[in-house]
């Protein structure tokens, strides 16, 4: 049975926020070789483990924005050490490969914030609203 549309366990959710605070922990020591990782701030939003704990999606953003493509790459030839670092800080039986994505919902959050902002849906929020049935008050008895 394919486990899709099953939201994560509790376990599957304490165990990526734990490799996220090893991550952010590792990331914030700076203890990278990676031209495209040294002195970049990086911020880990979420990572998201699968069901039998062996995969991870960490989101990463830059902090402040920029361009997140040679962040994604230097975390990519960084995964050993990551993993590695993992393993130190975090008690699990084996440490879960680990695949980095660039986390959108910040541009998500920032788009809707527009569009609740555009002339278009201000006037449609503030339209007043027909009534429908007359009040009980109007029946004029």
């Amino acid at each position: 049975m394919p486990r899709g549309n099953k939201p994560p366990s509790q376990r599957q959710l304490r165990v990526g926020e734990e490799l996220r605070h090893a991550i952010a922990n590792v990331i914030e020591r700076g203890e990278f070789r990676d031209p495209d990782l040294q002195g970049r701030p990086i911020t880990i939003t979420e990572v998201r483990v699968g069901p039998d704990l062996r995969n991870a999606t960490v989101f990463v953003v830059p902090l402040g924005g920029g361009d997140v493509a040679p962040i994604l790459a230097g975390l990519k030839r960084a995964k050993a050490f990551l993993r590695h670092e993992i393993s130190r800080s975090v008690q699990l039986r084996a440490v879960p490969d680990l695949w980095f994505q660039s986390d959108a919902t910040f541009d998500e959050a920032s788009r809707i914030e527009a569009l609740l902002r555009s002339p278009e849906v201000r006037r449609d929020i503030e339209a007043p609203v027909p009534e429908e049935f007359p009040s009980d008050a109007d029946d004029g008895e």
